[in-house]
């Protein structure tokens, strides 16, 4: 194990409970960095402490809640000096088809998958912005590239992730801050069991699509092809790269779904070419190959017209 340093990276990571929270935290001290990780219950981290002294901060967190988010990232900060990778781990599934969502269920999903991960971030961005440097981790999932039935809540909060992560990305490369959006596939984890809420609704005409897919998600639970101990060591490689992917996908069963979604996606657009440039005016001129990502016509010629 290489020796600690004040130097050696701080990486603060929430959800270490179970999973890949507690994989990466697992990587991370045998990479030498510094770890403040966090859970709902510190309790469930005390293995962290085992022969890690003056390594290892365990500190209570609730993500949901907006005081234990600021005390938990000052105490990091007081502790190791800095937070120098967020990985933004802690949230969970929600099986039901669109119309077997309950609102209270849904909402609840939220705060945790999306409104925490965006609270999260924004309270380390600010020393994070005095040094110019940091990374922020944010895991979505597979399903936040690709909607499945059955999963479209969770899908949706995922999606909400990877869209808030890339605009984020844009802002922050300027300032010498990365942000690496981890998309799995299926792990291995707790999260096809203990972690996964369902709607208590069940209607009949969904079965051949949400239906399915609940008791396959069930079934698979244990069996699932993802190893998140190799996922953590994946992820903390992308971290070290010189120049790390915006988005990681993990596992061959999210590479295949991100890549059969993509390419059927193009196909789409492609097929659909000649109606979609239909929309603009026709004195439009077609944008740039090096163009920006949102075309903006010149000032200029705006005013003549």
């Amino acid at each position: 194990m290489p020796p600690v340093t004040p130097s050696s990276p701080v990486w603060m990571i929430t959800g270490c409970s179970s999973g890949l929270g507690r994989e990466l935290a697992r990587a991370a001290l045998a990479h030498g960095f510094r770890v403040a990780a966090t859970a709902r219950n510190p309790a469930t981290l005390d293995w962290l402490a085992d022969g890690h002294a003056g390594r290892v901060l365990t500190l209570p967190l609730d993500v949901t809640s907006t005081e234990q988010i600021r005390s938990a990232v000052a105490e990091a900060e007081r502790e190791f000096g800095c937070i120098d990778v967020l990985v933004n781990n802690a949230g969970y599934g929600y099986l039901a088809a669109v119309e077997e969502g309950e609102d209270e269920d849904i909402r609840t999903m939220f705060e945790t998958n999306f409104f925490a991960l965006a609270a999260m971030t924004r309270a380390v961005l600010p020393a994070m912005r005095s040094r110019r440097c940091g990374t922020i981790v944010n895991v979505a999932a597979v399903d936040g590239l690709v909607g499945q039935a059955g999963c479209g809540y969770y899908a949706a909060s995922k999606f909400a992730v990877v869209g808030l992560s890339e605009s984020l990305a844009r802002e922050l490369e300027p300032l010498g801050i990365r942000v690496l959006i981890v998309e799995p596939g299926s792990l291995r984890t707790d999260s096809g069991g203990r972690s996964l809420r369902q709607s208590a609704n069940f209607i009949f005409d969904y079965e051949p699509t949400a239906g399915h897919h609940r008791r396959e998600t069930l079934a698979r639970s244990g069996h699932q092809p993802g190893d998140p101990a190799r996922a953590a060591e994946c992820l903390i490689q992308a971290v070290l790269a010189a120049k790390p992917p915006e988005h990681l996908v993990l596992g061959r069963h999210g590479y295949w779904m991100a890549e059969h979604q993509l390419r059927a996606m193009l196909r789409e657009l492609h097929a659909w070419h000649a109606l979609t440039v239909s929309a603009d005016f026709p004195e439009m001129p077609p944008p740039q190959r090096d163009a920006p990502d949102v075309y903006i016509p010149p000032a200029k010629e705006t005013r003549k017209r």
